[in-house]
C-alpha cells in the first residue's frame, strides 16, 4: 500500500529548475511532496490525478499585486488560484495594511491612499477597511495566519503606511520628519523585518495622489520622502538582506537613476536586493524600457555590484478608462482635476468641464507635445515624450460605448463619422439611437473637443481601452527573458474596473510555448524558483521535500488561449460592485496547495476559503 495522499501520474514535470521538463509521478503526503519518481505506486492512494499530456509545475508567484484589500473580503483569493498563482506579494507601492486603519479623525489613509493609486472605489476600500482589527504588523501576521487563506502570501513594509504611522497623515504630506520620527520609522521597519517581511516599498509615479479632501492635490506621502530618508530605511532593508520595491521617478530623471544606485554594493558596503516597476515597450516611447535594462546592468556589473531587475508584464497592457475616470488620465493636470472628484459626483466633473479655464487647460494638456513648433513635440517624435498618456483617437477603441455601433471602433471613427454628420451627411447614422447621439454633438473644432463633449455628455458611460505598450503581446517575452527583469508586473487585485493581469503569468506561459519546452522551461523558473530566491521566501521549488504547492497546465488550452479575448466584467458579491476579471477556462486544470487540491475542473473545490491552505511566508 502507497503512503501517499495524493499521486499526481505521468505529467511532463517542470521542477522549477529551469531544467528540462522529464515525465515523472509526483507523490504527496500531507502539505509536502515526498516522492518524486519515474513511476510511484498508487494503491490505497486517496486521490490520483491522471496529468497525463499535461504539464506540472510549482506553484507560480505572482510578485506584484494589490491583493491586500481583497484577502479580508475573500481570503480565499480564488481569482489568483483560478490561474495558477499560489504564492502572491502584497505591500507594493508603499500602500498596504500592515500598521492597521490609521484612522485620523475623518481621514481614512487606506481609502485615501488607494482610491486613486489603484482606481477603487471608496465603498469597495470601506468595505475592506471595516475588517481591520490590528494596529501593528506584528498582528497583522497573525491576522493573516488565522484567515482561510488559498495562497500563500508574502508583505513589504509599505513607506507610505509607514510615514503616517509615525508621523501621521497630515504631516506625511507638508513636512520633513524630525530625527526622533525617522529613528522611530527604523524601529518600526527594523521590527517588521524580524516578523519576516519582505522589505520596503516606496513609489516615485508622479500621478499618485490622495483621494480625500483637503489633500486631493498633494501626493501620497512616500514621495514628500527625501533622499536622506529613504537611505537611512533602506540601510536597514539592507543589512537585513531583504528587498525594495520601487517605482522610478519618471519625472526628473536625473534623480530617479541617482535612487536606482542605492542598490550598489560598492557604493553602500552591500548589495540592496531592488525589484523596480517596470519594463514593457510604451506605444508612444518604445525604447525607454531599453534605458532601464541598461542602467540594470551597469548596476549589476562587477563595478557597482548592485542587484537590481526590473518587472515585464507578460501581455500586452490595455487598460480601459471610464469616461475621464482613468489611471491614464491622472497624468494630465486637467483630467486629474475631474478624477479628483468623488466617483459619483457626476454634477462636480461636468461643472469643471464647462468651466472656461478649465477647457482651456484641458486644450493645452490634450495637445501638449502633439503638435506645434516646441521641444516637446520634438522630444515626442524621437520617442521620448514628456507624457506616456496616450491621446491619439485612432489608438482609443470603444468597448462598452453608450450607443452599441460604435463598440469596436476607434474614438478615431465615431469622431470623424461626427463631422461629417454635422457637415451634413446624415445617412451615415447606423440606428435612431446614433441618430440621435449624433445629434447632441455640438460644434467642435477638434479632437479635444469632441473628448469634452464625451466626458460631459455621457461621464462613466462612455468606456474604452487603449493598448498602452506591448502592443498584440510582440514585445513582450524579450522583457520577460532579458536577464535583467523579472516576470510579474501583474498588479492583479488592483485598477478594479480598469485592467485584469490576474492571467499574466499564463500570458507569459502561452509566449514562451511559441519557442519550445526549452524556453518554457526558463520561463517557468522565472516565475517559480527564481523570485521565490530573490525575495528570500520558501516557495518555487517542485522537489522531495518541499511544500506542495502545485499547478498543472493544459498545454493545448494554453496555445490558444488568449487574455484579450477573455476579460470580463463581473459582479463580485465579495466587494458588492463590478469588476474586470480573467477567465482561463480549460488552462489550469488543478491547482494544489499544500497538498490539496483547490482548483479543479474550472471550478474552485469546497476546500478552498474554508481551511486554511496558504499561510504568511517569512523572508529568510
Amino acid at each position: 500500500m502507497a503512503d501517499y495522499d495524493l499521486v499526481i501520474r505521468k505529467g511532463l514535470v517542470f521542477d522549477g529548475s529551469g531544467d528540462m521538463p522529464r515525465q515523472l509521478d509526483i507523490g504527496v503526503k500531507g502539505d509536502r511532496v515526498v516522492q518524486v519518481a519515474p513511476e510511484l505506486p498508487t494503491d490505497g492512494v486517496q486521490q490520483i490525478i491522471n496529468a497525463g499530456g499535461r504539464w506540472v509545475m510549482p506553484g507560480l508567484l505572482d510578485i506584484h499585486t494589490h491583493l491586500d484589500l481583497e484577502v479580508e473580503v475573500e481570503p480565499a483569493l480564488s481569482e489568483a488560484i483560478r490561474h495558477g498563482s499560489t504564492t502572491v506579494l502584497v505591500g507594493n507601492c508603499s500602500l498596504g495594511t500592515c500598521f492597521g486603519k490609521q484612522i485620523e479623525g475623518e481621514q481614512s489613509p487606506i481609502v485615501d491612499c488607494f482610491a486613486r493609486v489603484e482606481n477603487m472605489p471608496k465603498s469597495v476600500l470601506k468595505k475592506c477597511v471595516d475588517r481591520v482589527t490590528w494596529d501593528n504588523t506584528g498582528d497583522y501576521v497573525s491576522h493573516l495566519e488565522s484567515l482561510p487563506l488559498g495562497a500563500n502570501i508574502a508583505a513589504f513594509v509599505p513607506h507610505s503606511m509607514l510615514r503616517i504611522e509615525v508621523m501621521g497623515l497630515e504631516a506625511a504630506i507638508s513636512r520633513d520628519p524630525t530625527e526622533a520620527e525617522l529613528q522611530a520609522m527604523s524601529e518600526l521597519l527594523e521590527r517588521a523585518l524580524q516578523q519576516g517581511y519582505l522589505g520596503m516599498s516606496t513609489d516615485g509615479l508622479p500621478f499618485h495622489y490622495l483621494a480625500n479632501a483637503p489633500n486631493t492635490a498633494k501626493r501620497i506621502p512616500t514621495q514628500h520622502a527625501k533622499f536622506r530618508e529613504l537611505k537611512g530605511l533602506l540601510k536597514v532593508v539592507r543589512d537585513h538582506g531583504r528587498t525594495w520595491q520601487t517605482t522610478p521617478i519618471i519625472e526628473n530623471k536625473l534623480k530617479g537613476l541617482a535612487y536606482f544606485f542605492l542598490s550598489s554594493g560598492r557604493l553602500f558596503r552591500k548589495p540592496l536586493k531592488t525589484s523596480g516597476l517596470s519594463v514593457m515597450e510604451f506605444v508612444l516611447a518604445p525604447r525607454a524600457s531599453n534605458l532601464f535594462l541598461a542602467i540594470a546592468r551597469l548596476i549589476n556589473s562587477r563595478l557597482l555590484n548592485g542587484n537590481i531587475h526590473f518587472q515585464a508584464l507578460g501581455c500586452n497592457f490595455r487598460v480601459w478608462s471610464d469616461g475621464p475616470v482613468s489611471p491614464l488620465f491622472e497624468e494630465l493636470p486637467s483630467t486629474c482635476e475631474l478624477i479628483a472628484r468623488d466617483h459619483d459626483d457626476v454634477a462636480g466633473r461636468r461643472a469643471l468641464l464647462d468651466d472656461p479655464a478649465w477647457i482651456e487647460g484641458f486644450r493645452k494638456d490634450w495637445f501638449h507635445g502633439r503638435r506645434g513648433w516646441n521641444l516637446g513635440h520634438l522630444k515626442a517624435r524621437l520617442g521620448l515624450p514628456e507624457l506616456l498618456v496616450v491621446r491619439d483617437l485612432k489608438l482609443m477603441v470603444f468597448d462598452g460605448a453608450p450607443v452599441a455601433e460604435w463598440d469596436g471602433e476607434t474614438l478615431q471613427a465615431v469622431y470623424e463619422r461626427a463631422r461629417l454628420y454635422r457637415d451634413g451627411c446624415t445617412e451615415l447614422a447606423r440606428s435612431d439611437v446614433e441618430r440621435q447621439a449624433l445629434d447632441r454633438v455640438p460644434a467642435i473644432q477638434d479632437e479635444a473637443d469632441f473628448m469634452r463633449h464625451l466626458f460631459r455628455e455621457y461621464d462613466k458611460s462612455a468606456r474604452y481601452y487603449v493598448d498602452v505598450s506591448n502592443k498584440n503581446d510582440e514585445p513582450a517575452l524579450r522583457y520577460l527573458m532579458h536577464d535583467q527583469a523579472l516576470p510579474g508586473f501583474n498588479d492583479s487585485g488592483a485598477h478594479i474596473t480598469n485592467m485584469a493581469f490576474y492571467d499574466a503569468n499564463l500570458m507569459s506561459l502561452k509566449l514562451a510555448s511559441t519557442r519550445g519546452l526549452p524556453t518554457v522551461a526558463r520561463m517557468i523558473e522565472r516565475m517559480t524558483s527564481a523570485p521565490a530566491k530573490f525575495f528570500g521566501i520558501d516557495a518555487g521549488e517542485l522537489r522531495e521535500g518541499a511544500r506542495a504547492d502545485i499547478t498543472i497546465v493544459d498545454p493545448g488550452a494554453l496555445r490558444t488561449f488568449n487574455s484579450n479575448d477573455h476579460r470580463i466584467m463581473a459582479w463580485r458579491e465579495a466587494y458588492d460592485h463590478v469588476q474586470m476579471l480573467n477567465r482561463s477556462q480549460g488552462v489550469v486544470t488543478e491547482v494544489i496547495v499544500a497538498g490539496k487540491v483547490a482548483w479543479e475542473n474550472d471550478a474552485a473545490k469546497e476546500i478552498l476559503g474554508r481551511e486554511r491552505l496558504g499561510r504568511f511566508l517569512r523572508a529568510a
